[in-house]
């Protein structure tokens, strides 16, 4: 854990003098030019030495230096409004934006989150954490700006990744058709800056984005319009000239007037051609050219491995070592994807853009036929395993829980209402620590449950998992396993391709007057609670179908049924109980216990757990108010309630 005075796990933090007297963007707008490169130097050195000491994302952020510092230096932000995607990147722009100081407590509980927030600073102007929302965003912004008569420039900076989704393309087009003044800036570290990108690119960049070009270009447009042959001969040389040079005709088709691509690292062309953009009307698109883990060796050569970090050491790149655990969950997943997919050849591996996320890096290299990266595109990869499906495939969705939501209709329309043969490994289901509200896995079991045809199910354990991944990939319909973040609690998996009967939970403690009834996650906690109050405890296993036998089992033989589950309470999987002893008209009492009806804010797992009520200690305290009014209503209403149907 950092510490106020700047100490941490690897000493003082060296001096930023320059950097130091930067707080805000308009101090940083005081500076002159030849000194942004020293500021640069200063902030790529700061950033490494914090992010060393809380962990967090650091390659993308380290990539973006120059620009986050040009994009302020031109533009008169918070007025002008900057969006980011994803928000990985977005660390430096913390640090110049006032928040320099609360770096150390990156991520953790009531300190900065990881990703833009608006309740943190006027300078976030969009909340994100999900991937290609930034357009739609900067372009709602700019049409909001133009109702109210306001004069602001617009800027969404998004990635070459994140350009790749749907959303982002649908931004574009309905920007193309709209008179509003916007930037799109392109970052792009998928490639490397080759010599069309060098001196002769940043010139041609300066000079189709200087006054020159535009008087000239716009001038001929209309001078030449009364010539509709002469005018469409010019127009197709100009667009045939650009993209003999330069990769922007698709931007061009799109309604965007295209400029670059620069060396994202050169200040100077950067500052130049952002101040000769800013005064361009219409939609405007800037190609930069990035190189991810930027200034730091480690980085620069793994920068998929340095792009989210746990605590290490600045000098050498190496982590620190946590507590030794067993294999994660997601490992369990990539080891049964592997034995599974040599057993049935049917089987193919899709996941949009999570390979190492989502542990699909081994079935990448063994099968590589058979594994489809569909890039940031969630509702394609859904649609695509569909369609995989209706011609006898057998495809399994690798997918995080929050990420799955944005592909619901999908969901709904291509796989449910077909009965279709999909297999769902959903990671990350419940909370997930660090990063906070926008990647938890909160509603996967209400957003799911609602479904026909849908079967839903969470281990207890890694060898659970194993198996109802295999019962998921048998069972001839849709299929969703959702499992948590991190380890288990230490149940060896199995290495044979073993089923579990869909919809039969287990009674894995007998105890009397409550009973807990336990989904997935919480059922070591069940276990321990059960201990402690003497409760019977049942592993349920499955969240739909339910196993009815075993609630009612239980509903006759106690006075209180307490469901647990890491999902919210509203739909989820105790509300299926719920339903289920109405339908039945029992009397049973029962509590609901999950995440509450509020978006849970970064902290660790069990900061979390603890908050939303559903560590050991809070659950014990529930269920005793719960006993207690129970035996009120008793003294109070007698013969009015009774365990007994």
């Amino acid at each position: 854990m950092p510490k106020s005075d700047g100490e941490g796990s690897f000493g003082k933090m060296r001096r930023h003098p320059l950097l130091e007297a930067v707080d805000s963007p308009q101090q940083l707008k005081r500076l002159p030019t030849d000194e942004l490169t020293r500021l640069a130097d200063e902030l790529r050195d700061y950033l490494i030495d914090t992010v060393s000491r809380t962990g967090g994302h650091l390659a993308a952020g380290l990539g973006v230096v120059e620009l986050t510092i040009a994009l302020h230096y031109v533009f008169n932000t918070p007025y002008d409004r900057l969006v980011w995607d994803v928000g990985h990147q977005a660390y430096p722009h913390k640090i110049l934006t006032g928040r320099r100081e609360r770096m150390a407590t990156l991520r953790q509980k009531d300190g900065l989150s990881g990703f833009p927030r608006r309740e943190e600073s006027e300078y976030d102007t969009f909340g994100t954490g999900h991937s290609s929302t930034s357009i739609g965003a900067a372009l709602g912004m700019a049409a909001a700006a133009k109702q109210q008569r306001i004069r602001r420039h617009v800027v969404a900076v998004i990635g070459d990744a994140a350009m790749s989704a749907g959303m982002a393309f649908e931004a574009l087009n309905h920007a193309g058709g709209l008179d509003l003044d916007i930037l799109v800036v392109l970052n792009d570290n998928d490639m490397s800056i080759s010599p069309p990108v060098g001196a002769f690119s940043n010139h041609l960049a300066r000079v189709l984005s200087g006054k020159l070009y535009t008087t000239v270009r716009e001038g001929g447009k209309s001078a030449l319009s009364r010539l509709p042959n002469l005018s469409e001969l010019v127009g197709r040389w100009e667009e045939h000239m650009k993209g003999m040079v330069m990769p922007g005709t698709l931007f061009e088709e799109f309604g965007f007037n295209y400029i670059g691509p620069v060396d994202g690292h050169d200040l100077e062309t950067l500052v130049t051609t952002l101040d000769n953009m800013k005064s361009m009307p219409g939609p405007r698109l800037l190609h930069v050219i990035t190189k991810k883990g930027k200034g730091y060796r480690p980085a620069e050569s793994d920068p998929c491995f340095y792009h989210g970090v746990t605590p290490f050491d600045p000098g050498t790149g190496k982590m620190e070592k946590g507590a030794a655990t067993g294999p994660t969950y997601t490992q369990v997943f990539s080891d049964w994807l592997c034995d599974a997919a040599r057993a049935d050849s049917r089987l193919v591996g899709i996941t949009p853009a999570m390979r190492e996320g989502s542990g699909l890096v081994r079935f990448s290299k063994e099968f590589p036929d058979r594994y489809f990266d569909v890039s940031i595109a969630e509702q394609h990869a859904v649609t695509f395993a569909a369609g995989i499906a209706c011609e006898g495939g057998k495809p399994v969705v690798a997918i995080y829980s929050s990420f799955l939501q944005r592909a619901y209709d999908q969901l709904i329309h291509d796989v449910a209402l077909q009965n279709l043969d999909v297999t769902f490994a959903v990671d990350r289901a419940g909370q997930v620590g660090a990063d906070g509200a926008t990647h938890a896995g909160s509603f996967d079991l209400s957003y799911a449950r609602a479904l026909p045809n849908m079967v839903i199910m969470a281990p207890a354990n890694e060898n659970e998992c194993r198996m109802m991944l295999q019962t998921a990939y048998e069972y001839p319909g849709p299929a969703l396993v959702r499992y948590p973040r991190g380890s288990g609690p230490g149940v060896e998996a199995g290495a044979a391709l073993e089923t579990l009967q869909i919809g039969r939970g287990d009674l894995i403690r007998e105890g009397s007057g409550t009973a807990l009834l336990a989904f997935g996650s919480l059922v070591s906690t069940a276990l321990e609670v059960g201990d402690r109050l003497q409760a019977s405890v049942a592993n349920m296993r499955f969240i739909k179908p339910l196993d009815k036998d075993l609630i009612l089992q239980l509903a006759d033989s106690h006075e209180l049924l307490v469901t647990l589950e890491e999902n919210v309470v509203q739909g989820g999987a105790g509300s299926a109980v719920n339903e289920y002893l109405l339908s039945l008209m029992h009397p049973v009492k029962v509590l609901n216990l999950g995440l509450p009806d509020r978006f849970i804010e970064h902290a660790s797992c069990d900061e979390q757990l603890h908050e939303a009520g559903l560590d050991a200690e809070s659950i014990i305290r529930s269920v005793h108010a719960a006993q207690q009014n129970i035996r009120q209503l008793l003294r109070t209403r007698p013969g009015r309630i009774d365990s007994k149907p």
